[in-house]
């Protein structure tokens, strides 16, 4: 069973930064990605950035409307990812969640999830 806790939401005034980190636990050994999404009331929840933990060199995503202002890491020794998000608009306001790609025969996709993690940014 693998677990995924998130931390490090919070209120923040827009242009604030925030640090979010996922502590990933449980049977790990078969993740072949993870990521944090994002969803407010009504819409759709939104990839927000990406990493394969596959590859040394962890190939990043990112979502048109954070690219240059969110930055998503991991630290393998730790199971635990991380997003920095900077210059927070009140756009990014949401409830942010971690999941986990597994192999699901060969598919690779997304069969985990954290229960979420409220940022809220002020104007």
């Amino acid at each position: 069973q693998v677990q995924l806790v998130e931390s490090g939401g919070g209120s923040v005034q827009a242009g604030g930064s925030l640090k979010l980190s996922c502590a990933a636990s449980g049977y790990i050994a078969t993740t072949c990605g993870m990521g944090w999404y994002r969803q407010t009331p009504g819409k759709e929840r939104e990839l927000v950035s990406s990493i394969s933990t596959l590859s040394n060199d962890g190939t990043t995503s990112y979502a048109d409307s954070v690219k240059g202002r969110f930055t998503i890491s991991q630290d393998k020794y730790k199971n635990t990812l991380y997003l920095q998000m900077n210059n927070l608009t009140t756009e990014d306001t949401a409830m942010y969640y971690c999941a986990m790609k597994t192999f699901t025969g060969w598919v690779c996709q997304y069969n985990h999830w954290g229960q979420g993690t409220r940022v809220t940014v002020s104007s």
